[in-house]
Parts: C-alpha cells; structure tokens; sequence
C-alpha cells in the first residue's frame, strides 16, 4: 500500500495553463501567519493546556460534520460515543469509535470533511496509510502516541500552526476567568474573547431566566427590567472590551432587525420575567436586540457579526435525547433586503460599526449580499460558512459578490470551527481556493498578475486584521 501524502494541487483549477499561474499566487500566501477571528475553540482549552484525550473524543465525536455524514448511513448515535441526556450507556471505548469511523472513511469522499481531515491526519500527525477498517488501529496509535507528547499540547500546537491570533466564543455571562489566566501569561493579546449574548436575547430559551440571573450577577447590575437588562449588556460588552475582545457573535433564525417601542419592549421582557413569552414575542424581541447590539457597537467599536438562516437542532427527538449540536441544523431560505433594513437605514452609514454577515443560502449572495455590501460602508460580507465551507461553494462565493461588492467588501477568510486541528486545513483551502479564483482573472485578462498576488495576501491576512482591529481597552 503507497504512503498516503497531500497533492501539492489539491482544490487548485484543472486546467493547466490556469494551475500554473494558481501556483505561483499560492505561494505569495505560503508563510503567512493565520489570522482566526470567529473561533468556538474553548477558552478553557488554552487556558488548561492539557493534553487532548484520544483520537476519538479529539476528531470525531464532538464534529457534526462527521457525525451526521455517519448517521445518514445508518451508523448510530451510541456507536460513535454521542452521550445521552438520560444517561444510559453509549460506546465509551474510543479504540472502538475510532474503528467505526475509519470504517466509513469512503462516506467522505468529495466532502469538505475528507478535505480537512486529510490535512490533520496526513501533515499533523503523520498518519502514513488511508484509513479504513485495516488502518484503522495502527493510525489510532500513531495519533495517540502525538497525543501523549508535549508538542501536541493546545498552545505549543497554536505555535505550530502560526495562528497569530485567535477568537474564541464566549457567553455574555462568563466570567471570563480563563482569558485572565491567559493574559497573566502572557497570552492576552494572542487569544482573545469574542462576546455571544444568544443565551440573553432568546427570551423562550428554557435556560432564559437563570442566564439573566447569572448576567445580573457578572455585571453587578440587578435585571428587573428592559432598561436594567440593557445597562447590564452594556457593562459586560466592556468587560469583554477590557479582556480584549474585538467582536459580538450573533445566531439568529432570521436577520429581522424590527425596532420596538421602549414601552413594548419593557412589557415583552416583563412578561419573559414572568415565564409567560410567547414565541411571536420572543421573536419580536430578538430581532428589536439586534438593532439595539448593533447601536451598542457604535459606541464600543466591537464588530457585529450575525450568522442567520439555520433551524437548530431541528428533530425534537434528537434534541430530547442527546442534547444540541449533534448534527441537526438544517438551513432556511432567508431574506436579507427587507430584514436588515430597519438597522442599515439608522446605522448602515455609521463610521464606527462593521456589521459582517454570514449565510447558508447561496441565492443571497449575489442577489441580496453582495448589493448591501456594495453599497452600505457598515456591511461586510463573511467567508463562505457552515455548509458551504467547500471548495465549490468558496469559488461560487467569488463569483457570486465580486461582481457587485469587489473584493475588499469581504473579510478574508474567517474560519469559523470548533474543530481546533483543522484550523491550518480550512485556510490552507481557502488560501488555494482564492489562489486559483484570482488566477482565473489573470489567465482571462481580467486582473494583473501583481494585482492577484497583492489580492492574494489580503485575502488571506489583511482583509481579516483589517476587519478586526484592535479595540482600546477599557476599564470593566
């Protein structure tokens, strides 16, 4: 059996005149540090440094994209180390999950998955045969035996990877705890926080009451009303500010950014109080927040990212049995023009708010993205996310806004993924997908060669430390 390696012209264009200028744009990006401003890698992570487990619990129990790809044929819950909310026994040896997975290896073929899992396997660990049910058990070992080895702790491996900077994802209510172990360490200006408040705004989440507690408690403010409510958001956005984040992360079932009046607004939150919100209400008022966390990012600078379109956790089975995230959210067609209207008219020309936004419906990009974009100085279009983190769906993100919204009404590439080892693999992709796009333009006459490779570096680097820039910390 041959040794399994990485083609040096993976996801680059197929033609070959076209491959070669691809070639020569790629490696104006080689060397460049990454830059990963839309993390959900764990804080506590970092701030532990321990080592990780095993190579199940590592790659593929907690990835969606492999569990789901798994469950589709058959392979269940349990088999793969899924827990259950009632506690009943799954598979808990992970020689064992490890050799269902490589046992499906070929559901993989042409997926994303295959794409970035390669990478880790092949460049991080060394694993030097395909999987598969006869592999499996020898790639197990040599990924275990990295594992157990200083080298591939969290930090020393955000040193291999040269990620400059990363963001993590944290609740509005946390405390924090872990970026101030960090920062004493002197990581803080390398790994930052990034401030989520979803658990605050959903007022029919079944945890609302005890969050709003727990966010009366972090900012010292008591929450007995909508105007409470907001000046104790106000007060953790600046503690977050202080820990060093330069962003807000919004998810969103829709992108409706409908103002309330104060008065309804102070009753709908009342009625939340009582335990008493309706669905429609509590819709209402998560769409009136976003207007008010975009006002609120007029004040401390923090960009305001908003992913919508995407119905989580979307069989109540699943849901009650093995808790979220397991891979049921399904994307929704979603309308933009109309939803953010109420934001971009107020706001849209703001010189202090960079509203980036996210989707899973391909059919907004060029008719709804791209024009905002193009047109709005507040709005800035994120890489291609969740479902469409393929090769293909990258260059149709190309195609699709450049026309409209050029290039430099785009972030670069943010990675958004929990899957900390295929961070260097997503933008390696990106990088290549980019390299061949721009090549494209030069082998049709459209873009000068110096151009693609200036192109090409801002993409990659620029564009996402220019959309992220620093904030001025202020004291909490």
């Amino acid at each position: 059996m041959r040794r399994w390696e990485l083609h040096p012209d993976r996801a680059l264009p197929a033609e070959e005149r076209v491959r070669e200028l691809a070639r020569a744009i790629l490696e104006t990006t080689v060397g460049l540090p990454v830059v990963s401003m839309h993390g959900h890698v764990e804080a506590e992570v970092f701030a532990r440094d321990e080592p990780f487990s095993d190579p199940a619990r590592l790659l593929v129990v907690p990835d969606h994209y492999v569990v789901r790809m798994l469950v589709s044929q058959g392979v269940p819950h349990d088999a793969l180390g899924v827990p259950r909310s009632d506690g009943v026994a799954v598979e808990s040896d992970p020689r064992e999950i490890w050799r269902t997975f490589a046992a499906h290896w070929h559901l993989f073929r042409g997926t994303p998955s295959r794409f970035w899992l390669e990478h880790v396997l092949i460049e991080i660990f060394g694993v030097e045969q395909r999987l598969s049910a006869e592999t499996a058990d020898a790639a197990y070992d040599t990924i275990a035996g990295r594992l157990a080895t200083p080298e591939f702790r969290p930090l020393a491996l955000l040193n291999r990877f040269d990620i400059e900077l990363i963001a993590t994802t944290d609740s509005a209510e946390s405390d924090l705890g872990h970026h101030a172990s960090l920062a004493s360490r002197g990581w803080g200006d390398r790994i930052v926080p990034t401030f989520r408040p979803d658990g605050l705004v959903h007022l029919d989440r079944p945890s609302w009451t005890d969050d709003v507690a727990l966010l009366g408690r972090r900012s010292g403010v008591e929450v007995n009303s909508y105007r409470t409510f907001l000046d104790a958001l106000r007060e953790r956005r600046a503690a977050f500010v202080a820990a060093g984040a330069r962003a807000t992360d919004h998810g969103h079932v829709t992108a409706a950014t409908a103002p309330l009046e104060d008065a309804e607004a102070e009753a709908i939150f009342a009625t939340a109080l009582r335990g008493e919100v309706t669905a429609a209400q509590a819709a209402a008022f998560s769409g009136h927040m976003l207007l008010q966390m975009a006002r609120m990012s007029c004040d401390d600078g923090l960009v305001m990212q908003l992913h919508t379109g995407v119905l989580r956790d979307y069989d109540p089975a699943v849901l009650a049995a093995r808790g979220p995230d397991v891979g049921y959210d399904i994307p929704l067609a979603t309308e933009y023009t109309r939803a953010l209207r109420p934001l971009l008219e107020r706001l849209g020309h703001h010189p202090a708010l960079t509203l980036v936004l996210f989707t899973v419906d391909e059919d907004a990009y060029s008719r709804e993205l791209a024009p905002l974009a193009g047109v709005y100085p507040a709005v800035r279009l994120g890489a291609p996310w969740w479902f469409l983190d393929t090769p293909d769906a990258m260059r149709r993100f190309r195609e699709a806004v450049t026309d409209t919204a050029g290039f430099y009404n785009t972030t670069g590439f943010v990675d958004d993924t929990r899957a900390f080892l295929s961070i260097p693999a997503r933008h390696d992709l990106a990088r290549r997908v980019d390299a061949g796009h721009l090549a494209r333009l030069v082998a049709e006459h459209r873009l000068d060669l110096d151009e693609a490779h200036e192109l090409a570096r801002e993409l990659a680097y620029d564009l996402p430390r220019q959309t992220y820039p620093a904030k001025v910390r202020v004291h909490a």
